[in-house]
């Protein structure tokens, strides 16, 4: 449903194209390299791909694409990985539409658009502990996959995707997986 009103909302503009519109991570990453956008509007959460992921995957093949993550998670732990994978604008979902139709214009002129009440939290904000490593295993292990279903997605061992979960837990200062990734995920590092 909100695909579908941002979609409708941005062809409006006489001066924004929509090319596409994908359901998924890994659909965005495929219509993003048959298509090449400009920009990219996507959001953190999705199946198959996160929008973080998605990001980070299409900088590496098209690093000149532009990206904005329109969101309801306004943590400054999203934020931060958000920039550091190389998103121009960051948006939270309750504010008008009309700021996105701005974003839009103003990401496309190179300028980057942040939330103005999250970029200020960001200064306060604990730094992420996690490895990138440490936070996708962690992230599987809290989706219910096993340490051998993890490891054989990673091409690991089982022993070694232990570790990389003993070294999340004992960062956050818990005794299991699922505290470890509630709280990361509480504090925007999942």
């Amino acid at each position: 449903m909100v695909l579908g009103a941002l979609t409708a909302f941005l062809q409006l503009e006489p001066d924004i194209d929509v090319v596409g519109g994908a359901r998924n991570g890994r659909e965005a990453y495929s219509m993003a390299q048959k298509l090449v956008p400009d920009i990219v509007v996507t959001d953190i959460e999705m199946p198959e791909m996160t929008g973080l992921e998605l990001i980070a995957t299409l900088h590496s093949w098209m690093p000149d694409i532009k990206s904005i993550i329109v969101t309801t998670f306004g943590r400054p732990g999203y934020l931060r990985r958000a920039l550091e994978v190389g998103a121009r604008g960051y948006l939270l979902k309750d504010r008008p539409a009309s700021e996105l139709v701005d974003a839009v214009r103003r990401v496309h002129r190179g300028h980057c658009v942040i939330d103005q009440e999250l970029a200020a939290e960001v200064w306060q904000a604990e730094v992420d502990p996690l490895t990138e490593r440490e936070r996708q295993i962690l992230q599987r292990a809290a989706d219910g996959q096993s340490s051998l279903e993890i490891a054989s997605e990673f091409r690991l061992s089982d022993g070694t995707v232990r570790n990389y979960l003993s070294r999340a837990i004992s960062k956050m200062g818990v005794s299991n997986r699922i505290e470890a990734a509630r709280i990361a995920r509480a504090k925007g590092w999942l």
